[in-house]
């Protein structure tokens, strides 16, 4: 779904891209979930080949406001992949070690290895977007920080690593809708922090922060997609439907027998 890719070197505005647009998918709800669903299925397929091939890294990269879905896109979307060849990494507040060094130093040790896909639940993105809001970051230094990103981006793209980054867009509406529910419902009651109502009270600056990493961080080598996400099953379609044509597009083999081993008998 390329309408959704974010053409590097353009200002992105937020309020021109709808959080509730699903007219891309010419269908239902219960025929999203069954696309979905051979999407996932294909996508376990894929990773186990990218495993064995054992040439190619996969680093996906989450962001959004909070309740915006990056757990359940990580639980829905890679339902059935082995988890030998994926791990999830999550990034919050930074240690006081972490704040000694430079920004990318706790990033650095967490991207995927050959053969292995990544999740990143928050990322490097964090140390552009929280500083920003809160106001405790000069805007030259911002620039600076979003000029070594693409760099950092650029050489993993050099090594083998394929990066995808999603952004989970959901309205104001919506936010507030699910924050109810949490609240309601016994089992979710962990997922709510007082931080959240917080950081509601700044949506319109983390609006304007999210604009300004998406038009200075989106790159022919990592562009970011901008993802509806007011309704999670079209939000998990095109996520899914992103990953599994990239991967495709990879054209992995599994790899030969060995020579060594092709005049083995087992008796």
């Amino acid at each position: 779904m390329s309408r959704f890719l974010v053409t590097p070197r353009t200002r992105v505005q937020l309020d021109r891209w709808d959080p509730g647009d699903s007219s891309v998918f010419h269908g239902l709800k219960d025929d999203g979930r069954r696309e979905l669903a051979k999407l996932t299925a294909r996508l376990a397929e894929l990773q186990e080949l990218l495993y064995a091939e054992h040439k190619h890294a996969v680093l996906i990269v989450l962001q959004g406001m909070d309740s915006a879905g990056k757990d359940g896109t990580i639980r829905r979307v890679f339902e059935g992949v082995n988890p030998q060849g994926v791990r999830v990494a999550s990034f919050k507040v930074p240690t006081t070690p972490e704040r000694d060094h430079d920004f990318l130093w706790r990033i650095h040790p967490q991207v995927p290895a050959l053969g292995e896909m990544v999740l990143f639940n928050r990322s490097h993105y964090e140390d552009v977007l929280v500083p920003r809001v809160l106001h405790t970051i000069s805007p030259r230094a911002w620039e600076r920080r979003c000029r070594e990103i693409n760099e950092f981006e650029r050489m993993l793209c050099d090594e083998g690593t394929t990066v995808l980054k999603f952004f989970l867009h959901i309205s104001h509406g919506e936010q507030k809708r699910r924050f109810k529910e949490r609240l309601r419902d016994p089992t979710k009651h962990w997922k709510f922090r007082s931080a959240d109502l917080v950081d509601r009270r700044k949506w319109d600056a983390f609006q304007r922060a999210y604009e300004g990493v998406l038009s200075k961080t989106s790159t022919a080598w990592a562009p970011w997609s901008v993802v509806p996400s007011d309704h999670k099953w079209f939000r998990d379609l095109v996520v899914s439907e992103r990953i599994v044509g990239t991967l495709e597009r990879l054209k992995m083999h599994y790899p030969p027998l060995p020579p060594d081993l092709r005049s083995v008998r087992i008796r």
